[in-house]
This record gives C-alpha cells, structure tokens and sequence, in this order.
C-alpha cells in the first residue's frame, strides 16, 4: 500500500507540475487522492477482493547477506550482547570506515610483516595478536618501516588489534595515509577469532525467507508450511497453549549456518511474536502467554506441510520411508499432515515430533516393526502355521 501511494503521490506532483497550480494546491490534490486509495483499498479488503498474500509464494527471495555491503563501522555497530560482544574501537584509519568486509574471515599478517607477500590475503580481516605485534615492536627498535609500507600498498578492510595493543606511531602514520581502519579490542586472540567469526558466519550466511510458522515442540524446531487458510497459525496457537513455543509466524527468515545447519527467525523484529489468526485478529503472543512462549530463533529440523485432505490420495500409512525438502542445499526431514475435520493436528505434530528426536537418536519406530514382522514371519511358529506341525526344514 505504501508503494502504491508513493506511486500515487509521484504521478501528481509530476501530473500538476506548471505554475498554475500552487504548492498547497498539489498538496490538497494529493491529500484528497491518497485519502480516496486507501478508501478505495480498505473497501476491497473487507469485500474479500483484495489480500495481498494470497498467491505470496513460499520463497520471498533466495539472496545470501554477502551480496550487500558490510563495512568496517556496520561492524563495529552491531548490537552484541554477552558472549557475542567485540568491544571494538577505532584508533586510527577513521577515514576509511567505510571500507566493505567482502570475505567472513580472518587473516594472521606475520608473514607480511616479515616481508613474505606471496599469498598475502590482503582481503580478509587483519589480525595482530601477541606474536604480530612482538615483531612490530622488533621493527619499530630496528627503526625499519618498509615491509609495513609495503603492507599496506594491498588494499586490506582493517586491521585489529587484541589483548589491547596499540601499535607504533609509525604504524598508525602510515595506516592514516591510506585510509586503513585501525581497531582495538581487549579481547584475547582466541576469544576475539571465536567470536568475529560465528558473527561474520552469520551475516553472511546465504538465508530465504519462507511463508510459514516456526514453532519449538519437545525442543524440536518444526516449520509448519501450506496453503494460506489450512491452519498453520491456529495448529501453532494450540501448540503454544500446550506449552510450547513460538519462533515467527507468516514470514520466517532461514539462514544457513556452517554450511549444514538451518536458523530460523522473524524477518522483522517489531512484529516478531504476533499471530495473525481469523476471527481475533492480531495478538501477541509475548502478552498472552508470557517471555515462556516465545524464542528470538531455532534451528528447523523438521518440515511439516499441511494440506487439504484428498480422498483420492494415498497418504503413508507406515511411515518406513524418510521423505526430506532442500533448503539453501540443506536436506530436511519432511512430513505430510493431511488436514480435515476431527484430526487432533497438534497431537499429530507432537508425537511427530517425539519421533523424529527418537530418528535422531538411533530408533526409527517403522524400520523397528518392520523388521519385527520379517523376524515373525521368518520364524517356526508362523512357518508351522502354513505347512502344518510336522513341517521339517
């Protein structure tokens, strides 16, 4: 709506651009149309025309976080808190805070400083620690400058520097002729590595936005998808009075992590823990049922699409094969739910739920009876059934 307006807004400033028309003309021009849309807009919701979700497909965009700019001050003003904290600060280079981090990695520069630029990953992150700057101090004794000079002829993102060094006059005079961000942190050499790098991974993890309701059940992350109006979010709403817990609902932002692991998320934190249920309306979920329903994000490890029930479908019964969907290249156990009137969907997910943690933990209930049925068939007492008591093998 807010793109149709601007839109709106645009075509008459440019429609009623001459002299002719005053400024608080087009004003009131545009005022009496803007106001005339949204009538217009609110009298098709209600008529049930207009729903601006109804053919919203499951993948809202496939776009990893590395396709946009991330850049030495978006580091040092990430909102961290606890064992994410970096306690970063700039000390020199402010001038080239603008500078874009392209790779999520670090790079330890002794062999630069020594003099050795074969294979120099001047692209990463520079990190100085105990041993970097013990030869810093060596060269600044020495009064030698040339393979620093020569360092920072390679375009670099930054600098930082742990345990709260701060490097040699000369150093930062040449760092400030290049533009070279140069930051300080009290951090320790692991510490610092451990961290900077679970948060580059994070941010640029490749991630996709998906229409569907994340739930916690049992501790298990389950992704509950279908087609708008089967019953995601109500299936959610019972599984929250039941005591488990929220993650997102319509919208869930998946991130790939170390490559394997899927995070799921609200994609946007101010309506994050609403539900959008028909009938109530919108309620929050936090306000309702307290900080013991929600989670801020989990891990999806299992998929669970709802669907209409078909009488001419034929639906597992048995449950011996695993079925799995492909997110961001990552397989994931799938299961599908169908939906009608008398099925208990939240106990269904629930005990879906339970036994996918036994899969994890080596029991597969399917393959179990089965197998128990081979053993059963396979034994005397069933063969004696068929070929009479005197059967001999």
């Amino acid at each position: 709506m807010v793109i149709i307006i601007s839109l709106i807004i645009a075509y008459y400033r440019k429609k009623n651009n001459n002299t002719n028309v005053s400024d608080i003309g087009i004003l009131h021009t545009e005022y009496w149309y803007l106001i005339r849309c949204v009538e217009i807009l609110d009298s098709a919701i209600k008529k049930g025309n207009f729903n601006p979700l109804a053919h919203q497909p499951k993948t809202v965009y496939n776009k990893p976080m590395a396709d946009r700019a991330f850049t030495i001050l978006d580091l040092i003003d990430l909102d961290l808190k606890e064992h994410n904290t970096l306690n970063l600060h700039c000390i020199g280079g402010r001038k080239g805070l603008g500078r874009v981090i392209d790779i999520p990695d670090l790079n330890r520069p002794m062999g630069a400083i020594m003099g050795f630029f074969e294979g120099f990953a001047h692209q990463r992150i520079q990190h100085f620690g105990r041993g970097e700057m013990a030869f810093l101090r060596r060269l600044e004794s020495e009064g030698k400058t040339d393979t620093i000079k020569k360092m920072f002829e390679y375009e670099m993102p930054c600098c930082i520097f742990t345990h709260n060094f701060t490097p040699h006059k000369d150093f930062l005079e040449i760092a400030e002729s290049v533009q070279c961000p140069i930051l300080q942190t009290d951090l320790t050499s692991v510490d610092f590595s451990t961290r900077i790098l679970r948060i580059l991974s994070k941010i640029f993890s490749p991630r996709q936005s998906v229409h569907g309701v994340l739930v916690e059940v049992y501790g298990l992350g389950i992704l509950l998808q279908g087609d708008s109006g089967v019953g995601k979010s109500e299936t959610a709403l019972e599984l929250i009075h039941r005591g488990h817990r929220l993650v997102a609902d319509d919208v869930v932002e998946i991130n790939c992590m170390y490559g394997n692991v899927l995070m799921g998320a609200g994609a946007n934190k101010i309506i994050g823990h609403h539900m959008e249920i028909r009938g109530p309306g919108i309620i929050n979920i936090t306000h309702l049922f307290g900080v013991r329903a929600i989670r801020d994000h989990k891990e999806v490890q299992l998929v669970v699409e709802l669907e209409e029930w078909d009488s001419d479908k034929n639906y597992d019964r048995l449950g011996a094969e695993d079925h799995t969907v492909e997110l961001l290249g990552v397989h994931i156990p799938k299961l599908t739910v169908p939906v009608k009137p008398g099925r208990n969907i939240p106990i269904i997910i629930e005990t879906a739920a339970m036994n996918e943690r036994l899969k994890s933990m080596g029991y597969h209930a399917a393959r179990e009876f089965n197998k128990n049925i081979l053993k059963w068939i396979e034994s005397d007492s069933t063969r004696s059934v068929f070929f009479g008591q005197d059967y001999i093998i």
